[in-house]
């Protein structure tokens, strides 16, 4: 009996944690140039780029949690912007590794996930998204927010439970492909609106007053990470 009752939940272990077999390279390189077509094009980028800034203020509220301040809410804006507020020392570690994690995070996100896609593990790495989108939807605190959030667990959720194992695949990389791709721009675009000077109060900026290092250096690091980042994953995820 006890044998009886554990199988269904050994299979479902068996399923999210196994591995997966790789996808034709085909599939990798029409992935890749999906999220191009998303990521290049100003008006297609305005609608992706929320999928961005759901990871960018993720991120901050992450590296928030981790360094022990307390998280105190999200908002996604229709304008792809966000805010993340943290309760804490106005100052040290805790505050700059917050403030520095917004750009790095959708890059890393790309990186670690095609780490995984590398490893096989296409099932483990849904899921884990879809519990990550699940998570930061707690967090939010505004209409838009949530309304976008659940709108991409949604996508996860059918995905993960419904489609098949060519059709996960496809998708896993695709995401992936946006997260190291979509990761690159948007520094470009905070270097811009800088140069015009613009985006006084960035995550640049506030980082300059919290340690008297240029803007210019942590804008500087924001962009090795996502090239790195893109260099790195996109070697991984065309090794199949």
């Amino acid at each position: 009996m006890v044998t009886t009752a554990t199988e269904p939940l050994a299979s479902l272990w068996d399923e999210v944690f196994g591995s997966q077999p790789d996808p034709d390279l085909w599939v990798v390189v029409a992935t890749l140039v999906a999220a191009l077509a998303v990521v290049v094009p100003h008006g297609l980028w305005r609608l992706s780029r929320n999928a961005i800034t759901i990871a960018h203020e993720g991120g901050h509220g992450l590296v928030a949690l981790l360094t022990g301040r307390t998280l105190t809410g999200i908002r996604l804006h229709s304008d792809t912007s966000g805010l993340t507020v943290s309760r804490g020392k106005p100052y040290g570690i805790g505050m700059i590794l917050t403030a520095a994690a917004g750009y790095t995070a959708p890059p890393l996100l790309g990186l670690g996930a095609a780490a995984l896609l590398a490893a096989g593990h296409i099932t483990a790495l849904l899921w884990l998204a879809t519990a990550l989108l699940v998570a930061m939807l707690v967090m939010i605190r505004n209409a838009y927010g949530a309304l976008t959030v659940i709108l991409t667990g949604g996508v996860f959720v059918l995905v993960s439970w419904l489609a098949g194992p060519q059709v996960q695949a496809a998708f896993a990389y695709a995401v992936v492909w946006f997260l190291l791709l979509g990761g690159v721009r948007p520094a470009f675009e905070l270097q811009a609106k800088r140069s015009r000077g613009g985006a006084g109060d960035s995550d640049a900026d506030q980082l300059s007053r919290l340690t008297h290092v240029p803007a210019g250096l942590w804008l500087f690091l924001f962009h090795a990470v996502s090239l790195c980042s893109l260099i790195g994953g996109g070697r991984w995820l065309l090794e199949v």
